[in-house]
């Protein structure tokens, strides 16, 4: 009887090993006993629960058919788990977790059966961190760096950016959106955008153009003829404003939706005006309103609306604001703050650059001659808008100014789309094919 058991035992054990042998592929991961760690980017683990384990980005979850799409940021590939009621999930401090607490864009780390792409265990990874609510970041793709204020993180060259949990690339993301952001060490892994932005569209704004367009506490900027603004997601006061018009108006914007605001129903009024005095500090500081020298040491009698306010003198910092004239008279006090630099030295070096350029060979080149273009050639009758003003429709091209600018892309029946982009100083052109737009 003890030879049949041990006979018996002996006939499990050999099928058992003969089961573990499998070679299986998913998402281009394959999946083998054979294979080895810097082929698969996986772990090899021998206990007998899991036979698989890896450090990734969640992309997305789905309750309703219980699997997960992971991102193994070494290989760059997504890959599908499901799960199940046995399924163990905690935060990185052992804790358990329901599924719906998982956020994508987690960074965790996960066992799983290879064969039947389950999910044994996922635990927010206690080597991950993650900064919500980012709003002042800036983004150098080229040089694969990622800036949350004046902190300089590294971007990893497979980061996942999530919109809506849809991936996207860097080049989506835009200044007035909310972020969550999560790496490990110094590394950014993942980018979530919690709070994006939409467009806002003015039409028969004939009368409003040259005023001005206020949206909430969340910009304010000249009218110019058939812009696009970007605007982040929410609702808001819209006010615009002109010589003797007025108007505003309530507007939803919707994630990567698009607002028209028909303006033409408004027409001008009787201009009224409002008597400002201001003072200023130092007493000798130059007052200029709307680009005009001003004197300050009088009242002055302003058109109701928004008006540009400069104030510069000798040793202090210049001061630039907008200001509302909406009442018959008011007062105006403007403390200036002293500077270490002389005002008036960097207003004349900054003149020097803008009107010249000196090359290596000394060389002095005018500014006409320097000019470089940037190309939009696709896709194909898009319109095309540069940090919200039309440019035209592609194939376009305009001058090329260095900096960070915002692309954006429309075309009717849609859905219109923007492009943030980093524009180096070489007297270089510069030319841009992007992505078809999608079809609302």
């Amino acid at each position: 009887m003890k030879k049949l058991c041990r006979f018996v035992f002996l006939i499990q054990v050999i099928l058992f090993m003969g089961g573990c042998s499998f070679i299986e592929e998913k998402d281009g991961i394959h999946f083998s006993d054979s294979e080895e760690t810097s082929e698969t980017g996986f772990v090899r683990e021998e206990a007998g629960f899991y036979d698989s384990a890896d450090t990734a980005v969640i992309t997305s979850v789905s309750l309703d058919e219980q699997k997960i799409i992971f991102h193994n940021f070494q290989l760059g590939r997504n890959y599908t788990l499901k799960y199940d009621g046995a399924t163990v999930i905690s935060d990185k401090y052992g804790t358990g977790m329901a599924m719906s607490q998982v956020e994508p864009g987690s960074v965790v780390d996960i066992t799983f059966y290879k064969l039947a792409k389950r999910l044994n265990s996922m635990n927010l990874s206690d080597q991950a961190w993650s900064f919500s609510n980012v709003k002042k970041f800036d983004v150098l793709s080229n040089q694969r760096k990622f800036f949350i204020g004046e902190e300089e993180y590294a971007l990893h060259k497979n980061a996942v950016v999530l919109s809506e949990a849809r991936q996207g690339e860097l080049s989506d993301l835009n200044r007035n959106d909310i972020l969550t952001v999560r790496g490990i060490d110094h590394e950014i892994l993942s980018i979530t955008v919690e709070k994006g932005h939409g467009y806002l569209r003015l039409t028969n704004e004939e009368y409003f153009v040259g005023g001005w367009i206020e949206v909430g506490q969340e910009l304010i900027q000249p009218i110019t003829d058939d812009m696009l603004l970007i605007v982040p997601e929410g609702t808001y006061q819209v006010l615009l404003t002109n010589t003797g018009i007025e108007t505003t108006r309530e507007i939803t914007i919707e994630r990567n939706g698009e607002i028209e605001l028909d303006v033409g129903d408004v027409v001008p009024a009787e201009k009224k005006f409002g008597q400002i005095l201001f003072s200023i500090s130092p007493a000798d500081a130059s007052l200029y309103l709307d680009g005009e020298l001003t004197d300050g040491s009088k009242p002055v009698s302003l058109e109701y609306g928004i008006h540009q306010m400069i104030a510069k003198a000798e040793g202090y910092d210049t001061l630039s604001q907008y200001i509302k004239v909406g009442q018959d008279y008011a007062n105006i006090n403007i403390e200036m703050e002293a500077s270490k630099e002389e005002q008036d030295e960097e207003s004349d070096e900054s003149a020097a650059v803008s009107a010249n350029t000196v090359t290596s060979n000394n060389t002095v080149l005018s500014s006409t001659d320097q000019s470089s273009k940037i190309f939009i050639e696709a896709p194909e009758g898009a319109e095309v808008y540069l940090d919200t003003n039309y440019v035209g429709i592609t194939p376009v091209s305009f001058e090329k100014t260095a900096g960070t600018h915002v692309i954006t892309l429309r075309k009717s029946g849609y859905v219109t789309k923007s492009y943030t982009i980093q524009v180096d100083s070489t007297q270089k052109d510069i030319t841009y094919s992007f992505s078809n737009l999608v079809s609302e």
